[in-house]
C-alpha cells in the first residue's frame, strides 16, 4: 500500500506560493510504525514562505509541522516513530529545523535519555593554555610566508603544514611554480582536508572547484588512507596493534568526547547525534626500545578491534613506568574532530602536550609548545590522472629524536 501524500500549500494570497506532494512515512500519521496510515488519511501542511529570508513559518504549535485532517486530534499529536522525525524536519527552514532540533532536546533532558560520555571533560588548566597558544599561532599565521611543498601539478599541491601555524595560512604562503600555469592568472585554491592548529604535517591544496570538489568527496567518503604519528606520555600499552570503535560527540558544553558504541545515533544536548568513529594503532617504541618500520597494509584486517562499552578503567601501573614515552602511528578509519586525541586518551597514553585531552602540559622541565601529532602520510586515487598516489612527510623533530635513541 502506498504511503499518504501530503499536500503542502501556502493559505495567504500575498505570500509567495509553493505547492508540493510528498510521501509521508509509515507510522508518521498513526504514531505506530508498525502500522501503515489508512488509505484515506491525508494531511495537508501550510508553509509561508517570506520572499527574501525564506523562512518557513508553520500556523500552529505542533509536533514538527502543522497538520490540518481529519485524524483524531490525541493521534495528531503523538510524535513521528522512528527515523520518521529526521525526514520530517529536513523539509523545514533551517530557522524552524533549529526550533524542532531543540524541542527533542528538551524532551531527551526531561526523561534523561541522553547518553552520558566515557571520556572526561576538558581539564581547568586547558583553557589558558589553549588561549595562550592560539594568540601565538595568529602571530604566527599572520607572517607565515613560504609554505614546504612535497607535490606540485597543474591541479593540486600536497605541502607540509608545520605546527602551530592556521591551515588558512598555507594559502597565501603556497608559492607559485611552472605547474600553476599563467602566472597572471590566479589559481582557485581550496583547502581539500583540514589539520589541527599544533598539528603538523601533509595537507593538500586543489587549484580549481572540479578538483576540489573530488578530493573532499574523496576524504567525505574515507576513500584518503592516512598515517599519522603521535608521541604520548602514560602507561605502557600491553598490545603491538589494535583497533578501537567508540562513539564520538559534542556535549553540552562543546567539548568532543569519547561516547559507548551503542550510543551511536542517539540525540545530544543542542540536537547533534553520536557518530561512530574507528582508529588502528600500532606502537613503535616504549621509553627508547622498539623498532621504527614503515606502515603496513591498509586493506590488512587481521587486527582484533575492541569495542568501546563504558568509561576506561583507570590504568594501573608501577611508578617506574605511569609515565612512559610511547611512540605510535594511528591509522584512522573515519575523519571526526580529535578523533586520534580522543582514542590516545581513553586508551590511557594522551598525546604529550595535548592539555585538553589529558596530555602533559610540561616535559624535561619544558613548557610544551603544542601537542606532539604528526599527520605522516596520505594515499589517494589523483583526481584526474586516475593513478593511485602516496605521499609522505618529513619526520619531525621530536619523532627523530625518539627514532634516534631507539637505533
Amino acid at each position: 500500500m502506498p504511503p499518504p501524500t501530503v499536500a503542502l500549500a501556502n493559505p495567504e494570497p500575498q505570500r509567495l506560493q509553493a505547492h508540493r506532494r510528498i510521501a509521508l512515512p509509515a507510522g508518521v500519521l498513526t504514531g505506530d510504525p508498525g502500522k501503515s496510515p489508512a488509505p484515506t488519511a491525508e494531511a495537508r501542511v501550510f508553509f509561508s514562505f517570506r520572499r527574501r529570508r525564506r523562512e518557513t513559518r508553520d500556523c500552529h504549535v505542533l509536533p514538527y509541522f502543522t497538520f490540518m485532517t481529519k485524524l483524531p486530534l490525541p493521534l495528531l499529536l503523538q510524535p513521528p516513530a522512528g527515523g520518521a522525525a529526521t525526514q520530517l524536519r529536513s523539509l523545514l527552514a533551517p530557522a524552524r529545523r533549529l526550533a524542532a532540533m531543540s524541542a527533542e532536546a528538551k524532551t531527551a533532558l526531561v526523561s534523561g535519555e541522553y547518553p552520558s560520555p566515557v571520556s572526561p571533560p576538558y581539564p581547568a588548566a586547558s583553557k589558558d593554555v589553549e588561549l595562550r597558544r592560539a594568540m601565538t599561532a595568529s602571530a604566527r599565521s599572520a607572517v607565515f610566508a613560504s609554505a614546504d611543498v612535497v607535490f606540485e601539478d597543474e591541479w593540486l599541491a600536497v605541502v607540509n603544514k608545520p605546527a602551530g601555524v592556521y591551515c588558512d595560512a598555507l594559502l597565501t604562503a603556497l608559492p607559485r611554480s611552472a605547474a600553476s600555469g599563467d602566472s597572471a592568472i590566479k589559481p582557485n585554491l581550496h583547502l581539500a582536508n583540514r589539520l589541527d592548529r599544533d598539528t603538523s604535517g601533509l595537507m593538500i591544496i586543489t587549484k580549481c572547484n572540479k578538483v576540489a570538489g573530488k578530493l573532499v568527496k574523496a576524504f567525505t567518503e574515507h576513500k584518503v588512507k592516512k598515517t599519522y604519528l603521535a608521541l604520548c606520555i602514560g602507561c605502557p600499552p600491553t598490545w603491538e596493534k589494535i583497533k578501537i570503535c567508540s562513539g564520538h560527540g559534542r556535549s553540552k558544553h562543546g567539548a568532543w568526547r569519547v561516547y559507548a558504541m551503542p550510543d551511536v545515533g542517539r540525540s545530544l544536548p543542542g540536537g547533534s547525534v553520536v557518530r561512530d568513529m574507528s582508529t588502528k594503532f600500532e606502537v613503535l617504541g616504549v621509553n627508547g626500545k622498539g623498532k621504527f618500520r614503515e606502515p603496513y597494509s591498509f586493506y590488512r584486517d587481521d587486527i582484533e578491534p575492541i569495542t568501546v562499552q563504558e568509561k576506561a578503567a583507570d590504568q594501573t601501573c608501577n611508578d617506574d613506568v605511569k609515565d612512559s614515552v610511547i611512540l605510535v602511528r594511528a591509522y584512522p578509519q573515519s575523519g571526526r574532530t580529535h578523533q586520534i586525541r580522543l582514542h590516545c586518551q581513553y586508551l590511557g597514553f594522551p598525546i604529550r602536550g595535548d592539555v585538553k585531552y589529558g596530555g602533559v602540559i610540561e616535559w624535561n622541565g619544558l613548557e610544551c609548545d603544542g601537542h606532539a601529532l604528526h599527520a605522516e602520510s596520505l594515499s589517494f586515487v589523483h583526481p584526474v590522472t586516475g593513478l593511485p598516489v602516496t605521499f609522505q612527510s618529513p619526520i619531525p623533530s621530536w619523532a627523530k629524536d625518539f627514532i634516534t635513541a631507539m637505533e
